[in-house]
């Protein structure tokens, strides 16, 4: 666990769009040098919450520090302490990538003395030498993406955060994205991120996964799988897949189960108790089950997990 001092520091923060309840009296911490990840789906609250933090939205209640600046009392003395890269990447199609980076870099206010010097900093971290004076708008997403970043950190801020960065981009833009952003963690930047990538969360040191504005679980991504999962997890293969989701749904002993690509992930209480149960139900509507099988939860199994649990207690 990451002990350095506290960067971000949260404490009952909600926001309310009349009578939307978007953030729902949240609480958490980030430190130096580590990556804390928002994972939910959209519409959970992580935007917003950057949005609150980043000193563009006022809170409705709670209290909420950044570089140890209160965003409701100095949201502007907040700004001038972080880097924002939103998931639209905010960068002027119409200007060169030279000029798109003079002009955060004024946006910033970082002195003409050492533009120079950052502007070249950010072009060989982002791979665009050779390209200065490239319209951004001919850009590859991927590129985009790296430009855009570079413009958020270009006057070095201690604290970033990225609202869904990588949304739109291939994998393998993605993997070197990721690989500038544990470049600047390791350097003792901040780094808060939003994401609905599972795979993508599992860069992070530590993770909140919101469901309708609430922080659900807390805590690393082993720790997640570990403390969270409750119960065991199955791999079905089988099909068809619809039929055979629908009967493990109404079976007795069977926690919970999913689509997951062309398999199931079914949660039970005790793997090797439930495995010829799954046969059985399964046999006895047509479906032929070509393997079952214990497997370790990712992420994404202990969210559905997490999530299903809390809609079925609303329920009750």
């Amino acid at each position: 666990m990451n002990n350095g001092p506290t960067s971000v520091a949260v404490e009952h923060l909600s926001k309310h769009f009349g009578t939307f309840v978007a953030v729902d009296d949240i609480s958490f911490e980030a430190h130096r040098g580590e990556i804390f990840g928002f994972l939910g789906p959209n519409g959970s609250g992580k935007s917003t919450t950057i949005r609150v933090l980043c000193g563009l939205l006022s809170p409705s209640s709670g209290r909420a520090q950044v570089a140890g600046i209160d965003v409701a009392a100095d949201p502007e003395g907040v700004r001038q302490q972080i880097g924002y890269m939103s998931q639209k990447f905010s960068l002027y199609n119409d200007l060169r990538v030279s000029e798109n980076l003079t002009f955060f870099g004024g946006l910033y206010s970082v002195p003409k003395q050492d533009l120079r010097e950052r502007v070249a900093w950010v072009l060989r971290m982002a791979g665009l030498e050779g390209r200065e004076n490239a319209p951004t708008s001919s850009l590859p997403v991927g590129w985009k993406q790296r430009l855009a970043l570079g413009c958020a950190v270009l006057h070095r801020p201690p604290i970033l955060f990225l609202d869904e960065p990588t949304s739109g981009v291939d994998p393998v833009s993605r993997r070197h994205f990721w690989e500038l952003i544990h470049e600047m963690v390791s350097d003792g930047v901040t780094v808060f991120v939003t994401t609905h990538y599972m795979d993508e969360a599992e860069y992070c040191n530590r993770l909140a996964l919101l469901d309708r504005g609430r922080i659900v679980a807390m805590g690393t991504p082993t720790a997640l799988k570990e403390q969270h999962m409750k119960g065991q997890l199955l791999l079905v293969e089988c099909e068809p897949l619809g039929t055979a989701l629908e009967a493990l749904q109404h079976t007795p002993g069977i926690l919970d189960a999913a689509v997951f690509g062309n398999r199931l992930h079914v949660v039970v209480k005790e793997a090797s108790t439930a495995t010829p149960v799954i046969r059985q139900a399964l046999e006895a509507k047509g479906v032929r089950a070509k393997r079952v099988e214990p497997i370790p939860p990712s992420l994404e199994d202990v969210f559905v997990s997490l999530t299903s649990a809390r809609r079925q207690e609303a329920i009750a």
